[in-house]
């Protein structure tokens, strides 16, 4: 009965001093690192993929606003079947005087879109402005498409066709009188409106070209 007792003994000190050293071991040990399951890649895809869409939303702001006035889609017909791509004319302005328009052509709209603005920003153009309204009165020619524009006195509006508002509001005319004469079709009538845009002048302008003050200017209109 003797030895069984110190044999316990010895038995439990043994195992409380086995104990101690394992939990100074332990204490003393570097914490393990924290395992990288399968969600770890793709939280980190998601990070990235959220970075480059906030960069692209945070792209500085020029001041130019669009308006898609039509987007069809285009057949060609070649050996191998058909090839169908997207054509989009784009108008772009400031609403201060510039106004510009674009084609753009690719496989999908948002890049047909896109060359179209690219294109637009490229082809800009500055039209002098009286007041809220066009200096004098023009007709635009472009293919079969031939617009009228006569300058109105404030509180008259926009009239216009879809086409022509789009490219004259962009331009931040708000009194104005149009008149689409010949051809309806949308490209041939904003690039009409876009030609007509182009050769208008203000007395300054003129009054420079022909070498004389503004007061001579319309002294001579008034005498005629």
């Amino acid at each position: 009965m003797a030895e069984n007792k110190e044999t316990t003994a010895n038995t439990t000190a043994a195992s409380s001093t086995d104990t101690a050293s394992t939990a100074a071991s332990t204490a003393g040990a570097a914490p393990a690192a924290p395992r990288r399951g399968s969600n770890f890649n793709k939280d980190k895809r998601k990070g990235a993929r959220d970075n480059k869409r906030r960069n692209r939303r945070e792209k500085p702001d020029d001041g130019f606003k669009e308006i898609v006035v039509n987007m069809e889609r285009v057949t060609k017909v070649v050996k191998g079947g058909r090839r169908f791509r997207f054509s989009a004319l784009v108008v772009v302005g400031d609403g201060k005087g510039q106004v510009g328009v674009g084609n753009g052509k690719a496989t999908e709209i948002p890049d047909a879109i896109r060359k179209a603005i690219e294109s637009a920003k490229k082809n800009l153009i500055t039209v002098p402005i009286v007041g809220t309204s066009i200096p004098h009165e023009i007709i635009g020619e472009f293919g079969a498409g031939r617009v009228l524009m006569k300058p109105a006195k404030e509180g008259t509006g926009v009239i216009a066709g879809g086409p022509v508002r789009n490219v004259l509001e962009l331009l931040g005319i708000r009194d104005v009188r149009t008149k689409t004469l010949r051809s309806k079709n949308p490209r041939n009538v904003v690039y009409a409106t876009f030609e007509g845009l182009k050769k208008l002048r203000n007395a300054e302008t003129v009054a420079e070209l022909r070498g004389i003050t503004v007061d001579e200017l319309y002294k001579g209109s008034t005498s005629a």
